[in-house]
């Protein structure tokens, strides 16, 4: 991986800078957005590939038709994926089956996410139930000062007697709600969202 990672950029490597030819070796996590209810297929491929990746999911209880209950495994973002990947890599990465596009930014570069945010998803998911959520873009802002979420920021909400916090990963423009006690909140000041990102093909 290595190895393909400084062929894809020899022909840049004599006229950039250190700093930027380290940050398109260096892998970052990136959004993938794949062909929807794919994404556990993305994920085995992409396992096969050896490409290191993350998938949340979440439990939902489920009735069918003939009365019988079961529990499904479903993505907490559906139609989105992540990996950890140099940005030079991100060909390898739409190769496989059911990716269709690297989320991008401004320029229609690669736009990576905070390693801080999937750290804190991949650890936090194990300690407090999450749900995905609709999209908000109003309301009172509040940051988790504590806990398996804490330093997160979203939008607070309230589902019966509980408090939960609507956190955004907005380069994808998707939301989760998670359950948290007031006395881990604090107000943040508003601010306006960003546009939402463009997807790189």
């Amino acid at each position: 991986m290595q190895k393909n990672a400084i062929r894809d950029v020899e022909p840049e490597a004599a006229h950039a800078p250190d700093g930027l030819l380290d940050s398109r070796i260096a892998p970052r996590w990136f959004a993938v957005y794949t062909t929807s209810r794919h994404e556990k297929r993305v994920a085995q491929h992409l396992a096969h590939r050896q490409i290191e990746h993350f998938l949340p999911l979440y439990r939902k209880e489920r009735e069918w038709k003939d009365g019988s209950r079961g529990t499904l495994d479903l993505p907490l973002f559906p139609g989105y994926i992540f990996v950890h990947i140099p940005r030079t890599e991100r060909v390898r990465v739409l190769e496989v089956p059911g990716a269709l596009a690297v989320v991008g930014g401004t320029g229609r570069e690669p736009a990576p996410l905070p390693d801080a945010a999937i750290e804190a998803l991949r650890g936090g998911l194990l300690l407090r139930r999450a749900e995905p959520h609709p999209l908000l873009i109003v309301g009172q802002r509040a940051r988790i000062r504590s806990g398996a979420f804490a330093g997160m920021e979203g939008v607070v909400v309230r589902k019966k007697n509980s408090f939960r916090v609507v956190v955004t990963l907005e380069q994808i423009m998707r939301s989760i709600a998670v359950e948290v006690d007031e006395s881990d909140l604090e107000p943040v000041e508003q601010d306006i969202p960003p546009a939402a990102a463009t997807p790189l093909q």
